[in-house]
C-alpha cells in the first residue's frame, strides 16, 4: 500500500487526482483513512494511505451489468 504525504491545502479530491490520476477515487482514500474524515483541508504532513485500485472486467461483472 503506497503512502502520500500532504501539502498545505490539498483536499481529498486533490490528493485522488495526484495519486490515481482522477478526483473521482476520492471515495476509495477516504474510506482507506477513515480517522481523517473530519479533514476538509490537510495541513503539510499528514500521511494518507493510499490503497492499490483494482480494476474490474466484465468477468467479475453482475450478469446485469454487462
Amino acid at each position: 500500500m503506497a503512502k502520500y504525504i500532504t501539502k498545505a491545502g490539498d483536499q481529498w479530491d486533490i490528493i485522488a487526482k495526484n495519486v490515481y490520476g482522477d478526483e473521482c477515487k476520492a471515495d476509495i482514500l477516504m474510506a482507506a483513512n477513515f480517522p481523517l474524515l473530519d479533514i476538509f483541508q490537510f495541513e503539510a504532513g499528514t500521511e494518507i494511505v493510499c490503497p492499490e485500485l483494482i480494476e474490474t472486467t466484465k468477468e467479475f461483472m453482475p450478469p446485469w451489468r454487462t
